[in-house]
């Protein structure tokens, strides 16, 4: 199953992250999952708040490939 992780940064900008993970995966390991994804490639820092993110289910239409 596919999770999009939504994360505001420093920048102003939100950086949407696609996480695969079990449907029964906690939130919290979901933001984490994405906010380290962001932290280790070239974007400025995002927000390490847990209920600054927005995190949903992904559509097989809203694939990133």
């Amino acid at each position: 199953m596919s999770w999009l992780v939504a994360l505001p940064a420093l920048d102003g900008r939100e950086y949407v992250h696609l996480v695969h993970a079990p449907a029964d995966a906690l939130r919290a390991d979901l933001f984490w999952a994405a906010f380290h994804r962001h932290d280790d490639g070239p974007h400025p820092r995002a927000c390490d708040r847990f209920d600054a993110a927005l995190i949903w289910r992904a559509a097989p239409k809203d694939r990133i490939t």
